[in-house]
Formats: structure tokens, C-alpha cells, sequence
């Protein structure tokens, strides 16, 4: 591992969305960070109340999907507290690496596992998603789920996940989406923009944060958007699946 990689990805250029605001590249990295540093400890907790434990359902068919074997290897990219790579360890799969650009969520993870008595089990390496501290080539399986939208140069991290495949390996990104079932809307939005923060406030002392959590949502690309990203990253064999009415997408691709 390239330890010298833990800083974030130096970024030029135009300005892009930090939620409903534009910021530059070095800001957007920055203020993302600073996110997660500030709901870290209370994160697990705020995925079961915000979904009402739903994400557990998805990230199990997420894993269902990945099928982990003895002697593979994941690489989950903004992996945070773990729950994605100690899925795939309890699964069946040989090694985890969970790489998150938060010193912050790392440790918040590492926490966890040992309050759980899990002194083995992933490692954790500390790098930006457009520039993983990791050789290429390594991974039976790379994972992003629900991190894609925060992350600063999105296509830069596509090529790079690309890049830490083995040939035939499998990529599976999980993200909230726009899309949704035009019924389901309005009591999207105002769950989304009025019950996240007031519930971020009592939990973690932070509406803001999930506020901008909110909005990121509205400012990802479509599903169709995001499969044409992958293909231009070089995967191939996309699948596009949605769950739980468009509220979550699943966009599964391979390094051919």
C-alpha cells in the first residue's frame, strides 16, 4: 500500500456541486471530509434510523450479487465503518480492503470491530478514490456503495476502480438516485429534506450535514448517465437494477 496517498487528490479546474452549491474541486474534497468526520460515530446508527434498517436488505443483495469465494479479494472504495467488507469476510471471501479518504469513518469502523471481538478481519488503508494506494490488478471484486456521490473527480475514480480489477473481476456501485417511481416523489422529497436533517440534529448534532446528504442525491447523474460513465471507464457487461421503487440502484459491470 502507498501510504503517501492518504492526502486527497489534488484537483484544478471548473467548479462543481457540493449539494445544491458549486465549489471548487479542493473545496468539494475538503468539505466532504469534514462531513464524515462529523457523523463518523453516530453513522451506523443514522443508516438504520434513516432507512429504517432497509439498507441492510440492499447491501445484502448487493453481497448476494458479489457471491464471495474462498481466496478472492475486495476492494470496497469509501467503505467507511466496514459493513460491506465484514459482509463479504462472513460470506466467504479470503480479504477485504476498505479504502476511505475519512481518517475519521476508518476508525469509527475499527471501533466497532473490536467492541465485537473481531480482532482480524478487514484491512484498512486510508486514500482517495481517484487515486487508490493500491496495485492494479488485484481485486476478484471493488465495491462503492453510497459513497460514489461524494466522491470529487467521479470518472477519475471509475477508471481507477477499472484499474484495481483483476481480469474478470466484478464492480458493483450502490448509490441513491433522482430516478425514482414519479409516485413515490413528494414524500420522497420531504422525508429527504425535512425528516434527514431534523433526525441528524437529535442523533449527531449535525443537520447540515445531512441537508447536504439530501441534496447530493438530487445532483447525481441518472442511472442511464451513470452506466454510460462505467462504459467510458472500460467496463463492460453493465447491469442496471433498481430497488426499493428507484430509491436505490444497483450498476454492476466487469473488467472484460
Amino acid at each position: 500500500m502507498d501510504k503517501n496517498q492518504n492526502k486527497p487528490h489534488k484537483t484544478e479546474g471548473h467548479e462543481i456541486d457540493f449539494g445544491f452549491r458549486k465549489v471548487s474541486p479542493d473545496e468539494h474534497t475538503l468539505m466532504v471530509r469534514k462531513v464524515f468526520s462529523s457523523v463518523a460515530e453516530s453513522y451506523d446508527l443514522m443508516n438504520d434510523l434513516m432507512s429504517g434498517g432497509l439498507h441492510r436488505l440492499w447491501k445484502s443483495v448487493l453481497l448476494d450479487r458479489l457471491n464471495p469465494r474462498a481466496g478472492e479479494l475486495l476492494l470496497d472504495v469509501a467503505g467507511g465503518t466496514g459493513d460491506i467488507a465484514d459482509g463479504y469476510l462472513k460470506r466467504g471471501g479470503n480479504t477485504a480492503i476498505i479504502c476511505d479518504i475519512n481518517p475519521d469513518m476508518l476508525a469509527a469502523g475499527e471501533n466497532r470491530s473490536l467492541d465485537r471481538g473481531n480482532l482480524g478481519g478487514a484491512i484498512r488503508v486510508c486514500g482517495d478514490a481517484a487515486a487508490l494506494p493500491v496495485p492494479g490488478g488485484i481485486a476478484d471484486a471493488c465495491t462503492i456503495v453510497f459513497g460514489l456521490r461524494n466522491v470529487t473527480q467521479r470518472k477519475v475514480a471509475l477508471s481507477e476502480l477499472h484499474r484495481t480489477l483483476k481480469p474478470g473481476g466484478h464492480f458493483i456501485c450502490m448509490e441513491f438516485s433522482p430516478e425514482i417511481l414519479p409516485q413515490l416523489k413528494p414524500i420522497y422529497d420531504a422525508y429527504s429534506f425535512h425528516v434527514l436533517p431534523w433526525l441528524g440534529e437529535k442523533v449527531a448534532g449535525d443537520s447540515d450535514s445531512y441537508k447536504y446528504l439530501a441534496e447530493s442525491i438530487r445532483q447525481f447523474p441518472e442511472p442511464s448517465a451513470l452506466a454510460e460513465e462505467m462504459a467510458d471507464a472500460g467496463f463492460g457487461n453493465i447491469n442496471v437494477t433498481p430497488l426499493s421503487g428507484g430509491v436505490v440502484w444497483q450498476h454492476s459491470g466487469w473488467r472484460v
